[in-house]
């Protein structure tokens, strides 16, 4: 019986220039990598969304910015 091997992979998330992207594209896709594929529009929504909240976050935890508290947050509903 012949044990099938499990390769470890890695994902990346990088920000392309509009001008740059058919060239990244190729590049990628010619070095044989198994799965390439763009983020949709709602995908690349969340990360920035996800990457504003992080931050503030920082700036909280800095004293630069005071953050609602749940409670605040719940009577907004």
């Amino acid at each position: 019986m012949q044990q099938s091997k499990t390769v470890a992979m890695q994902r990346v998330v990088i920000d392309i220039p509009d001008n740059k992207f058919k060239f990244f594209m190729e590049l990628v896709n010619n070095l044989g990598f198994k799965k390439v594929r763009k983020l949709t529009s709602q995908q690349q929504e969340f990360i920035d969304d996800t990457k504003k909240s992080l931050e503030q976050v920082e700036q909280h935890l800095k004293g630069e910015i005071t953050l609602k508290s749940a409670e605040q947050l719940l009577n907004e509903l």
